[in-house]
């Protein structure tokens, strides 16, 4: 364990000026020496293939590695709704400012001012970039760009290609990585998953990696590393995260000395596809983007709750988003919209299938938007995300309402980092959902792609550029202990996986019990008892999994049990922490609602005087006992006030 101090390495200054003036201070290296650096991406989001793009483009050796079979399958491709940019198309009054303060007072006020107000700026360049690739973004009849409405905001910003977006932007960051793998300039190993970083005299210097067909372990040196590998949703079990979206990357890197901040973080979204039975092992996202036309409701009197919702007349369902936030209605931030629908279900009022003995749904209706646009233009809006629901839910959206509910969608959290996106390791770099920087305690919806694609086109290029300026290039010809140490202590762990003492239990069996343990301890609502109990149960539950995780099959070729096994022990060990931060997190801001701090009126209760910094968690040898250290938020430029979308 390193004591040191917390430095975001913020500059001063007027805001606007901050991120120019600071890229100017950067070194640079000269295009001549930039072939003699080696930079390790893991992830090929949209943040790791836009940033591997980016800095094999300059001339560096890039080595992108992911587990999927392509890039293109990364989960970047489930951002269905949108990308935020202060255009200000629409001349409804945005600007880098609103869209700075909307994503500040969406956060909570939990993020920091210089970040925030970087993404902002750099929003505008995405669109251009992206324009430039050749995203097909969607257009109104005269030809210019065409925005919609995302929650937590009163302007029409967010920048669309129909219910695709995120897949559209990550096949032009793909194509711009594929013009570099054909130019030399990056060398991609896709089946291929991240074990554990490689420290060099402190300095982050490598990667061991494991085939996913072969099993074969393998070392890779290089001059730095950059992680771009998504967020923790999945420690959740059911999410709307694809299955094998996992943890595993940055906790390994935590464990080595990288801090892991505001772990509690977690973002639930409000419209997903309620679970439909006790076994079901994965959600499914409905947009943000069907708020704009879509109307949510329940009925006022439970005992219509088991009618066909076109039985239930319309005085009798509440519209109860538009009748609780009348300023914002059905666009508020995700984390109000979640409780609202939670608090309606809990009330009795829900719809939908029994779990627990509960009904967890409410309504989505389309029918007042299909009267007044006609059903061709909800249909060329939204005709994919309702051929999905059709799918799925087996009912047809454009005349029986959706059914939703909150789910696991995001996670704020993520290893801390500078202003440099630098984590707390030397070397070692953090981009997109894997870092913590700009969303505080809830992010507004169509800002993940923002951040994933500013971090990796504008933001790394430049700063990774800098730290190797001050760097002489690694001998890659030298045979380094290190490499070969982290290499046994990899296959060591496979080992003790593959050979536990009384195996008797699917990993998935565990993951789905753990599932349980940390959305009833940390998920929508937490309070002091269940997440003191729930660190207990934990504990417990993750010394029985060494003992009895069954894994059948062997290490030395495709084994899918092993790949979650090794994840799921991971996010055992990421569940006690997320769950600690929420104990110590005394108040209720954003995502993080604790029922003790909680107002009259069922918001959220901030409590700004003890609580405004950033939690950032050292591994201090013992899982139990991290060691805090706080980075405090100081506000210049917005005043930290009650958030009110009434």
């Amino acid at each position: 364990m390193t004591d040191f101090q917390l430095d975001s390495h913020t500059p001063k200054g007027s805001l606007e000026d901050r991120w120019t003036q600071h890229k100017f201070d950067l070194k640079i290296v000269s295009p001549a020496n930039r072939k003699k650096y080696n930079i390790i991406v893991v992830g090929t989001g949209l943040a790791g293939a836009a940033a591997a793009a980016s800095l094999g483009e300059m001339g560096y050796n890039v080595k992108t590695f992911c587990f999927q079979d392509s890039p293109r399958r990364a989960h970047s491709i489930a951002a269905q709704g949108g990308i935020n940019a202060a255009k200000n198309y629409q001349n409804d009054g945005d600007s880098t400012w609103r869209l700075f303060y909307d994503t500040i007072k969406g956060g909570d006020y939990r993020a920091r001012e210089s970040n925030v107000f970087r993404l902002a700026e750099l929003s505008t360049s995405i669109i251009d970039q992206a324009v430039a690739q050749g995203v097909p973004f969607a257009r109104e009849y005269s030809g210019y760009l065409a925005n919609r409405s995302f929650g937590g905001a009163q302007v029409s910003r967010t920048f669309y290609a129909r219910g695709q977006t995120g897949q559209q932007l990550l096949l032009g960051a793909y194509q711009a990585m594929s013009k570099q793998i054909n130019e030399g300039t990056i060398t991609h190993h896709s089946r291929s998953e991240m074990q554990d970083l490689i420290l060099i005299d402190g300095k982050a210097k490598g990667i061991v990696s494991r085939d996913l067909v072969t099993g074969k372990l393998e070392s890779h040196i290089a001059d730095v590393v950059v992680l771009c590998t998504g967020g923790y949703g999945n420690v959740f079990y059911l999410s709307t995260n694809a299955k094998g979206c996992n943890a595993s990357a940055v906790w390994r890197a935590h464990k080595h000395g990288a801090l892991f901040a505001n772990p509690c973080f977690t973002q639930i979204h409000p419209t997903c596809i309620p679970q439909a039975g006790e076994l079901q092992s994965k959600l499914t996202l409905m947009s943000e983007s069907l708020r704009n036309d879509g109307r949510i409701w329940a009925p006022k009197n439970k005992a219509d709750c088991d009618k066909k919702p076109e039985e239930i007349a319309e005085q009798d369902r509440d519209y109860f988003l538009e009748r609780m936030y009348p300023a914002f209605g059905n666009l508020v931030p995700r984390d109000i919209a979640s409780r609202a629908v939670k608090l309606i279900c809990d009330e009795g009022r829900g719809v939908g299938h029994d779990i627990d003995g509960k009904k967890l749904g409410v309504y989505l209706d389309f029918a007042k938007a299909i009267e007044v646009h006609g059903l061709d233009a909800i249909s060329e809006k939204y005709g994919n995300l309702f051929d999905m629901y059709q799918h799925i839910a087996a009912e047809d959206p454009y005349t029986t309402p959706m059914r939703i509910y909150p789910a696991v969608h995001y996670t704020m959290g993520g290893l801390w980092v500078d202003y440099n996106l630098m984590t707390s390791i030397d070397g070692l770099f953090a981009g997109g959902e894997a870092n913590f920087s700009d969303h505080g305690a809830n992010r507004l919806g169509a800002s993940a792609l923002m951040q994933g694609l500013a971090d990796g086109y504008f933001v790394l290029p430049s700063t990774v550029s800098n730290y190797l300026a001050h760097q002489k290039p690694l001998d890659m010809t030298q045979s380094y202990p290190e490499a070969e140490q982290a290499l046994q202590a990899c296959k060591d762990k496979i080992d003790q996986l593959m050979n536990a003492p009384k195996p008797q239990k699917t990993p998935d069996e565990f993951h789905r019990k753990l599932g349980q343990i940390i959305w009833n301890a940390c998920g929508m609502a937490r309070e002091k008892s269940v997440l003191e109990q729930s660190i207990v149960e934990i504990k417990a539950l993750r010394d029985q999994y060494w003992q009895q995780v069954k894994i059948t099959g062997s290490d030395d070729t495709l084994n899918q049990t092993l790949e979650r096994a090794g994840r799921i022990a991971d996010f055992f060990e990421l569940a006690e922490l997320m769950c600690i931060d929420a104990l110590t997190r005394e108040e209720s801001c954003g995502c993080h609602a604790r029922e003790e701090h909680i107002t009259d009126d069922g918001e959220a209760q901030r409590h700004d005087e003890d609580f405004s910094y950033v939690a950032a968690w050292q591994y201090s040898g013992n899982l139990s006992v991290p060691v805090l250290y706080k980075e405090e938020l100081h506000f210049e430029f917005v005043r930290p006030t009650t958030r009110n979308y009434r």
